[in-house]
């Protein structure tokens, strides 16, 4: 059986929903969104959530952290050997620096994790990739400082280029704690009146879901550092629109809702600490993603990163809007299965 080389194209139905109006140091407009998805539902929902939030003045957001990872394995004799080749790595990271500025002009060196294992070590090298998600930028750079530290410390030996302290498409600890791709929080308040009148629902019922839903049922479930509904649908139609890598809704859904009575208003706000996306690579070069990308202002002439973290914050205020109307929907019984039903069910004609 040959590999097929030719290349084919797979048709996503996608539609617009919006105004979105966000309010921050980065991001000051009205954006209209594409998603692209098979669940029908999904587009009206969405734009529901968005209409409430616009109506409520809009959504607050803000990046405050954004890093992409690769991590590496190496392997020594013993444990003492292991012990004191990590000490030496650590102490380098201006030399590592001058090696990464080899590699990219726009890579840049933040931190280094490092777990040991008896006689493994396993590195998290965590770098600023501009506007780019930085999944090669990071793997490029992290192979020549790989290269330079199998040189330097004869007494370790490769493993493997990726040991899964990444954590890449993976759901896990580490990405909730020290983020992968960008840290993005968004807010949004909204009165008793608008929750009534645009989302059926109640502030305090919203919030009593929230706890009894995403915060008791997702420990009963045993998830890993997130308690929300559905952050992957959102961010799936979205990735799929703006030509983004797929898989990383994995840990890019990874993130919290918490909610609140303030005065009779619900006080809503989503965290999302693993939005991978980028404004330049893989995919972007598509008629349809560069049409999507200038329509939500993110191809401007901008400092390097800026266009990248305005993709975030749209990304994540899509993310509130579809969750906020999800738990509106389901604090009313039977309204879920309603909607689904009505846009997705038809009834077959007979004859």
């Amino acid at each position: 059986m040959r590999w097929q080389t030719n290349e084919q194209v797979a048709t996503i139905p996608m539609r617009f929903i919006g105004p979105v109006k966000i309010i921050g140091p980065e991001v000051d407009a009205e954006v209209i969104v594409p998603l692209a998805t098979y669940e029908t539902p999904l587009w009206p929902s969405t734009h529901r959530g968005a209409k409430a939030c616009t109506h409520a003045g809009g959504i607050r957001a803000i990046v405050i952290d954004e890093r992409m990872t690769r991590s590496v394995v190496l392997e020594t004799d013993s444990i003492i050997d292991a012990h004191e080749a990590l000490i030496n790595i650590l102490q380098h990271k201006e030399v590592m620096q001058t090696i990464i500025a080899e590699t990219s002009r726009f890579a840049r060196l933040l931190d280094i994790h490092s777990q040991v294992v008896g006689n493994l070590i396993y590195l998290r090298f965590e770098y600023n990739t501009a506007d780019a998600a930085g999944h090669n930028m990071a793997t490029l750079a992290t192979d020549r400082l790989l290269e330079w530290i199998l040189l330097r410390f004869k007494t370790l030996r490769y493993v493997s280029i990726s040991g899964n302290y990444c954590c890449d498409k993976k759901n896990s600890a580490v990405n909730g704690i020290l983020g992968r791709g960008k840290y993005v929080i968004t807010e949004v308040t909204l009165s008793k009146d608008i929750c009534k009148r645009l989302l059926k629902s109640t502030p305090d019922k919203i919030v009593q879901l929230n706890i009894k839903k995403n915060l008791i049922g997702n420990i009963l479930a045993g998830s890993v550092r997130t308690a929300n509904a559905h952050f992957a649908n959102m961010l799936m139609g979205f990735y799929l629109a703006t030509g983004q890598d797929a898989a990383n809704i994995i840990e890019g859904s990874q993130g919290l809702v918490h909610a609140e009575v303030r005065n009779d208003d619900l006080y809503f706000t989503v965290t999302l600490p693993n939005v991978i996306v980028g404004t330049v690579g893989t995919g972007k070069n598509l008629d349809f993603v560069q049409e999507n990308l200038r329509l939500l202002g993110c191809l401007e002439e901008r400092a390097p990163g800026e266009n990248a973290r305005r993709l975030a914050i749209i990304a994540a205020c899509t993310v509130l809007c579809g969750e906020l109307s999800l738990l509106a929907a389901q604090t009313n019984q039977g309204e879920l299965m309603k909607s689904h039903v009505k846009l997705e069910r038809h009834k077959k004609t007979e004859g």
